[in-house]
């Protein structure tokens, strides 16, 4: 799959949020989608790597960031609000979801 297929909440969730935070993060999250086969497995696929992040921060940071790296505390709060962004949409029915209006 890729990141245009994901619905509005779960981009917003994953894709927004990082952007918001970085781009190199962004750009984690956007290779990730082509290991998928569905939006469920994109965002569960997303919380694992998240988790991986989370096992060791300053290699993450080492791995992910080119420029403008950021602040190890700020990197740990962004992946908890993208894991908590997730997580409520995990609770949205697929069906109650929205498509992208373009």
């Amino acid at each position: 799959m890729d990141t245009d297929d994901l619905l509005e909440e779960a981009y917003s969730a994953v894709i927004i949020n990082a952007e918001k935070f970085h781009h190199d993060l962004t750009l984690q999250f956007g290779v990730m989608a082509s290991d998928c086969k569905d939006e469920s497995e994109y965002l569960k696929e997303a919380l694992l790597l998240i988790k991986e992040f989370e096992s060791d921060i300053e290699e993450a940071i080492d791995e992910i960031f080119y420029e403008n790296i950021p602040e190890k505390s700020k990197f740990k709060s962004a992946l908890k609000e993208i894991k908590k962004s997730i997580k409520d949409v995990q609770k949205i029915p697929i069906d109650k979801r929205k498509y992208i209006e373009l």
